[in-house]
């Protein structure tokens, strides 16, 4: 396994202040009442798939990793604390001190879950496991909303090459993060360089309509970027006149030309019209990639269209209309005290309406029907039933403080392609809908 797929985490900052300011005083709280070192269970879960979706992606496992490992509070982020009297004295020694001691077991990266499924398991004392809450739910909803969407439009891409290119239309660091997401979801290529060095995702560009405005003609700007970039680059040719653009195209860089690009218009015209003439012009292996505000309706319609790969941005990075995946942390089990012989009791919100939760440190499972296809997933807190302890979905990821399950992004892509595989076939359906399976709970 290459390092460089793993992420390039040198000199990634503390993730400590990515925190809302209660979970600190919750601890200064909890310190003072003794009741900061009971042993506890969180668990990130959501109650609700987002609206119409059929099954939702696990992204940014390996992030929260990054996150747990570079939670920490330097000299620099106490001060600010202790200037603005958000927490006490004592508290201010005790951050000083903290490294996340505890075990964290999860859906691994790229698996699918659903409506109660038990993402992410964080067990340590309170104090530590609280501390925790927001920086891994900003990062898994954000990179499971992102990869969800990746995967619609994977499935509707039928195979054609899905390449990323949102890095503009959203915040600059979510725009690597996403990046990310959507390789696990489906995607073969980012347009976004940081996304490529930190990483290791394959990049792609050549060129926009600025480049062709910059010269006197389109035969000027297309000479240029052959002379520069080689005839298998990819010619955008939809500036001007698209029939006239792709005569001059094939003209400077001949048959060999690698792809025109089309980014307007009546894309599923112009790409038989595009195809048609290529292929006159003896530049049968030329490809077609078009772009211009895809989600994955827009690309399922052009699947009877003569496109070898799609460019995606807005609709990619922020979810293709639902940005977050609504999931929470809570705590669903804990001890009277921190000694590991205690036994851990489960505790639960008991609010009226959607809010509640279930008790219990829970494990989960997908039960297959006859055909090797998932039916159910099935959660506990008990006894695993027989038939299902080799079906079982969390794995461990953190063991006494030290990330034990760092894996590639390659790898994470292919359990996602496989996990969606082993779905209904009415997962991949576009119309709204109830999710695939239902979730059981034992």
């Amino acid at each position: 396994m290459n390092s460089a797929d793993l992420g390039r985490r040198v000199g990634v900052p503390s993730t400590a202040l990515f925190t809302d300011q209660y979970e600190l005083t919750m601890v200064q709280a909890a310190l003072k009442a003794g009741t900061a070192d009971r042993r506890s269970v969180f668990e990130a879960f959501t109650r609700r798939l987002p609206e119409g979706r059929r099954y939702g992606v696990v992204a940014g496992i390996g992030r929260v990793l990054d996150a747990v490992e570079n939670f920490r509070f330097d000299d620099e982020m106490l001060t600010f604390l202790r200037d603005r009297n958000i927490v006490d004295g004592p508290t201010l020694a005790w951050l000083a001190d903290y490294r996340f001691s505890g075990d964290i077991w999860g859906y691994p990266e790229g698996e699918v879950y659903f409506p109660g499924s038990p993402i992410l398991r964080v067990e340590g004392s309170f104090a530590e496991c609280v501390l925790l809450e927001t920086v891994i739910l900003s990062i898994l909803n954000h990179d499971s909303a992102v990869a969800a969407a990746a995967s619609r439009m994977s499935a509707a891409a039928g195979g054609r090459r899905l390449i990323e290119m949102g890095a503009r239309r959203t915040h600059e660091l979510s725009a690597v993060a996403s990046a990310r997401a959507a390789y696990i979801g489906g995607f073969d290529a980012t347009s976004d360089l940081a996304a490529g060095f930190r990483y290791n995702i394959p990049t792609i560009g050549t060129s926009a309509h600025a480049f062709t405005l910059l010269h006197d003609s389109e035969r000027d700007a297309f000479r240029a970027q052959v002379d520069s970039l080689g005839r298998k680059t990819t010619l955008l040719v939809d500036t001007y006149d698209v029939a006239e653009a792709v005569r001059t195209a094939v003209e400077f860089a001949g048959t060999e030309l690698g792809a025109v690009r089309i980014d307007s218009g009546d894309l599923l015209l112009l790409a038989h019209r595009v195809r048609q003439q290529l292929d006159e012009l003896g530049a049968t292996g030329t490809k077609i990639v078009v772009t211009s505000d895809l989600d994955e309706y827009a690309i399922a319609s052009l699947a009877i269209a003569p496109v070898d790969a799609y460019g995606v941005g807005t609709q990619l990075v922020t979810g293709s209309g639902q940005p977050t995946c609504s999931m929470v942390y809570k705590l669903v089990a804990r001890a009277s005290s921190a000694d590991p012989a205690e036994p851990l009791r489960p505790v639960a919100k008991k609010s009226l309406g959607a809010k509640s939760s279930m008790g219990g440190r829970k494990w989960a499972a997908r039960r297959l029907d006859e055909n090797g296809v998932a039916e159910a997933e099935v959660v506990g807190t008990g006894p695993v039933p027989d038939g299902l302890a080799d079906r079982q979905l969390l794995v461990e990821l953190v063991r006494g403080g030290e990330v034990i399950a760092r894996e590639s992004l390659d790898t994470a892509r292919e359990r996602h392609i496989a996990a969606r595989r082993g779905l209904p076939m009415s997962a991949i359906q576009l119309s709204k809908g109830e999710p695939v399976i239902l979730t059981e709970f034992v």
